[in-house]
């Protein structure tokens, strides 16, 4: 492998997804938004940090050129349409296929459409973007990328593979072959099925899975929370199938694995937040929270009063991942519990249970202390400023992010204790002044109801009490979970792997 001419060592971070790239990458940097999740947030952070710091940094998505074109006005898209001619001399290099040419969403409802585009992406990272871009390290996001370890593994480029959700797909080497990648060159570095000796007894029939491939290859591997990754390797969680488990904790045990959180977008921030009826800091907070509940009050028509204690529920009301049996089964008692405090409940989110809270909701009358609305991002950022507790009552949690905004804006995460909440969030302790929220171990509604309780048994206190308590958590949260913070880690975890600084002076 022919090392790059630059001082610094090159890193090549290939994503299927990005949210945006800081200026001096390339003329249309700002103008690429591709996002379906947190990965899009980590790797538009990462990126800019390292190229901020002066790293060599490169980065390979695919051209989804319906969406970025809607990004663009009128001289936007005359430049876009040069895109090809800059790719060579800027540091962003779209991979080009017509299997994502026309997307409207980074991901299809059709799998077999998500397997030919990530088949699309990576035969161009392949055959065209590492061979021109010659990086020294090539970091690879979740099970899009997840063949490209094995490549860089056979060339002998130290490889970052980060898992930001346990989905996979699974494919022949035959098809992965039809597609123009020469799978016959890494072969013998990808994970199938059964037990592969030889390649053409694999080639037909013996099907591939992608991410456990990219684990299995990569020289390292990261979750995205710490506390995750050892709940994986401890096998806490059914759901994660058992090859994955045993290859992440192969690299785990082999001290080649590691988890590292992500963090909010920066426009989560109470002081320069848009949505916000009356925008605040640390020291403003408590006048200016209570203006923003009074007029999220008035705009959702629940009881307005500025003392009402109020809960968020900031996740997607799926019917596992986020305890929404939970809440299900004890809402209407914590409304009575707590009626004469006017305790009020704010959903913003869709998901196969929102009806659920819907029928409860009208079943008891109570749309003036529960208002359930589907998800609106300036909403939900309106509720997290109005807000002084959110729920997050989850059966697992890969990393969360509400839980770390929500302190940023001064609203105090109710939250089971498991996977990144763990890592993101401590038991409020007044006497020691620590901790940022309420948690529970256990499960089921018993300990979700007991955590609220711990919750309003705070909301009580002195405010004085309350007041000091939120301006540490808020300066605390904001030096805490931000972007910086997270790409520092992965910088550490790059130098580590090249063994050398990521930066010369």
């Amino acid at each position: 492998m022919i090392k790059s001419k630059t001082k610094n060592p090159r890193i090549l971070i290939v994503t299927p997804e990005t949210t945006y790239l800081p200026e001096g990458m390339g003329n249309l940097a700002n103008a690429m938004v591709a996002k379906a999740g947190g990965l899009a947030d980590v790797s538009a952070a990462l990126i800019s940090a390292l190229f901020k710091q002066g790293a060599d940094v490169h980065v390979a998505m695919p051209h989804y050129r319906a969406m970025f074109d809607n990004q663009l006005d009128p001289l936007l898209r005359k430049q876009h349409i040069m895109i090809r001619e800059q790719m060579p001399e800027d540091r962003i290099h779209l991979a080009e296929d017509r299997a994502f040419f026309y997307m409207n969403h980074v991901y299809s409802s059709y799998g077999w459409e998500n397997l030919r585009m990530s088949l699309a992406f990576q035969r161009e990272v392949m055959n065209n973007i590492v061979p021109r871009v010659k990086p020294d390290l090539i970091h690879c996001n979740d099970w899009m990328t997840a063949l490209v370890p094995a490549m860089s593994r056979e060339m002998k480029i130290p490889c970052l593979f980060t898992v930001h959700n346990i989905h996979t797909v699974k494919t022949t080497l035959a098809q992965i072959e039809d597609r123009g990648i020469d799978a016959a060159y890494f072969w013998d570095h990808l994970y199938y099925e059964q037990m592969a000796d030889e390649y053409e007894d694999a080639r037909d029939t013996n099907a591939v899975d992608f991410l456990t491939s990219g684990i299995f290859a990569a020289h390292f591997v990261n979750t995205v929370s710490p506390t995750f990754l050892t709940e994986i390797v401890d096998g806490y969680h059914d759901f994660v199938a058992p090859h994955v488990r045993r290859e992440l904790s192969n690299k785990y045990h082999a001290a080649c694995a590691t988890g590292i959180l992500n963090a909010p977008d920066p426009s989560y921030h109470p002081a320069s937040d848009p949505a916000l009826h009356r925008q605040y800091d640390e020291k403003t907070h408590v006048s200016a929270k209570k203006e923003n509940k009074q007029f999220l009050q008035k705009k959702l028509g629940l009881l307005q009063d500025a003392k009402a204690p109020l809960f968020f529920w900031p996740s997607r009301m799926d019917t596992i991942q986020k305890g929404c049996p939970l809440m299900a089964e004890i809402l209407y008692h914590t409304i009575d519990t707590f009626w004469k405090d006017h305790l009020q409940v704010v959903f913003v989110a869709n998901g196969g249970f929102r009806q659920h809270f819907v029928d409860i909701v009208d079943f008891h009358g109570i749309k003036d202390r529960v208002a359930v609305c589907e998800f609106n991002e300036n909403l939900s950022r309106l509720a997290f400023a109005a807000s002084d507790f959110i729920i997050m009552p989850s059966l697992f949690e890969p990393c969360g992010l509400p839980q770390m905004i929500a302190p940023i804006y001064g609203s105090l995460p109710v939250a089971r204790d498991t996977g990144g909440i763990h890592d993101t969030v401590a038991h409020l302790d007044i006497r020691q002044n620590t901790g940022n929220g309420f948690l529970f171990e256990t499960y089921d509604s018993g300990g979700l109801f007991w955590a609220i309780n711990q919750a309003m048994a705070f909301y009580k206190k002195p405010s004085a009490v309350r007041e000091k308590q939120i301006k540490r958590i808020m300066i605390q949260a904001a030096q805490r979970f931000n972007h910086n913070v997270t790409a520092k880690h992965y910088i550490d975890l790059y130098e580590k792997m090249l063994d050398r600084p990521l930066i010369h002076e």
